[in-house]
Parts: structure tokens; C-alpha cells; sequence
């Protein structure tokens, strides 16, 4: 018997083939849904299911990462690991964390949910059984850093503006600092020059963007990454590297902001500046790399739940 593949059967064959990719969407403005519908079939009001390889598939969270504004995103897409699957997060309380080559979950706390728990009245027993099962993932954590990250650029998008300062400090049994001038062949614009006090000038005598990027990429290393509103700072780094035609940053990672929203739901907003103060920190911000990562260093120390976290991993 002869069987014959017509070119409709290959295309289906290959479309098969390809990992399926979802993506879920919540408080996402119409603008995006209706671009992902040219990709994607939505199954679900926010939820879309398509077919990808790898190259799209990084096109299409760029799309939805720039895209989805205050709104959340989560893409789950097929992988070759023990579970068979991975997926990141955007402006999501779900945290993705590594462990032995496995993706988790992490959530931080909710309150009401905690005394909901107290108030089922688990036994001490059961507590106890309940610690002993994760005290293996409590050693493994032990051993691992942590660095908060901060940068200044020219202005807010990624693309079009530049890094102008980077600064880093790496938290272990050594704590180690990292921060550099980032020289642009741009000029500063003016309200970011009177915020930061970097000067045209300064910039003249920074490193080489390439050169920057490069010692800072070896800075952290393969380290857990921190900072307030991380996700700015990523978009900023990954373009830098995209121009060097070299891989994105893969580290998993920490957002502050998060964690303040999570433990002060009605602040008037979530600056820095506004934050600091609303935690006792009397400091000013001085919008410097180095100097605000010194800040956001203080102010996890007031974040209990990212602070205990944190301390698991450290060294």
C-alpha cells in the first residue's frame, strides 16, 4: 500500500510537532487580546492556546511583556524537564522558583489566608510532619546569593533610551558591589540629568556600554536577582545584550514592589520614594544606582515575608 502525503498533511504533521503554548491574560488591555487572536485562538475569555516554535514563542511574550501594562500575564509552554513543562510570570503574585531542575510555585502569603488556616486549627503534629518533609529544600536554599540590581537610563523605554548607570550589590557570606558610568554616545536629557546628577560629561568617562554589560552579566552570575520593579531594569539589560547579539538574562528573579503591594494595599502610590517613608526608612533616594540599591536593601529588611525568603537562600 502507497501512502501519500499531500502538502496539507505535512503542514498538519509539522504543526503538530510544534509545543503548544498558553497564555493567560487578566486586566489586559483589548489592544492585546485582539493581537494575540491573530496568533492565537482564545479557548477562554484571556486565555489563548497556539502552536510555536521557541523563535515566535520569545517574540510573542516580547509582545505581551511590553504590552500588558499593570495587567498580568502568564505563558506555560513545553519543555524538556522533569515535568515535561516551564512558564513565566508578569506583574503576577505567582512566583516561579528553581529548584533541583524543577519549576515551583511560590506565592507569597496572604493574610486573610494565614488566619483562615490558624483558624481550621491544624495540630502541632501535623506542623511538625509538615516541617520535616521540606527541611531537605530548607538545607538546598542555604547554599544559594542573592543580588539586588538597580539602573538609571535616559528615560523609560527600553529601545529607544540607554543605560546610563548600573549598580549592584551581591548578598553572601561576602557582600561584594558593583557600579559603573554606562558611556552613551546620546545626551542626557535634561529632567534626568537635574534627577540623577549624571552629567553629559560623566557619561564621556563611563565604560563602553558593551564592556558595562559584560562585567555586570559576570557579576551575577547565575544569582537569584533583586529590585524595585525589576521587571524595568530586565527590559533594559536584555535589550543591551540584544544588541551584543547575546542570550537574555535567565535569572530568576525578585520584584520588591510586589511584595510592598501584597503588604500595603492602599498606598496613594508605589514609588520609591513614597515607599521608604511609609516603612520608617529616612533616607532619600537618591536616584544613583548603587545608592538605591542600597535603599531597596533596607527596605527588604522591612519586608518580612521576601526578607525570611531571602535568608533560606542566602549563604
Amino acid at each position: 500500500m502507497i501512502r501519500i502525503q499531500t502538502p496539507n498533511m505535512a503542514y498538519l504533521t509539522e504543526r503538530i510537532r510544534m509545543p503548544l503554548t498558553v497564555i493567560t491574560l487578566k486586566n489586559s488591555p483589548p489592544s492585546l487580546r485582539g493581537d494575540l487572536t491573530k496568533w492565537m485562538q482564545e479557548i477562554s475569555t484571556g486565555v489563548y492556546v497556539g502552536n510555536f516554535n521557541s523563535k515566535i514563542r520569545e517574540k510573542l511574550r516580547d509582545r505581551v511583556v511590553e504590552s500588558v501594562g499593570s495587567g498580568e500575564a502568564t505563558m506555560t509552554y513545553a519543555a524538556r524537564n522533569e515535568i515535561g513543562y516551564d512558564f513565566e510570570t508578569h506583574n503576577s503574585n505567582k512566583i516561579p522558583i528553581e529548584y533541583d531542575g524543577i519549576t515551583l510555585v511560590f506565592t507569597p502569603t496572604n493574610p486573610k489566608e494565614s488566619k483562615k488556616e490558624n483558624r481550621l486549627g491544624f495540630s502541632k503534629a501535623a506542623k511538625m510532619r509538615k516541617a520535616k518533609k521540606y527541611s531537605g529544600l530548607k538545607s538546598q536554599e542555604n547554599t544559594k546569593a542573592y543580588v539586588i540590581i538597580d539602573l538609571e537610563t535616559t528615560g523609560l523605554d527600553p529601545i529607544n533610551d540607554r543605560i546610563i548607570e548600573i549598580g549592584a550589590v551581591r548578598i553572601g557570606k561576602v557582600n561584594k558591589e558593583y557600579s559603573t558610568i554606562v558611556r552613551q554616545e546620546i545626551k542626557i536629557p535634561e529632567k534626568i540629568s537635574d534627577l540623577t546628577g549624571i552629567s553629559d560629561e560623566d557619561l564621556k568617562n563611563g565604560e563602553k556600554e558593551e564592556i558595562a554589560i559584560n562585567n555586570f552579566i559576570n557579576f551575577i552570575g547565575n544569582e537569584t536577582l533583586i529590585g524595585y520593579n525589576i521587571n524595568f531594569d530586565i527590559k533594559f539589560i536584555n535589550e543591551a545584550l540584544k544588541r551584543q547579539e547575546k542570550p537574555k538574562v535567565k535569572n530568576m528573579t525578585y520584584d520588591v514592589m510586589k511584595y510592598v503591594k501584597n503588604d500595603k494595599l492602599f498606598l496613594k502610590n508605589y514609588k520609591l520614594e513614597t515607599v521608604v517613608k511609609e516603612y520608617g526608612i529616612e533616607e532619600t533616594v537618591p536616584h544613583r544606582a548603587l545608592g538605591d540599591v542600597r535603599i531597596i536593601q533596607k527596605l527588604i529588611g522591612k519586608l518580612d515575608k521576601l526578607r525570611k525568603r531571602l535568608e533560606k537562600q542566602s549563604e
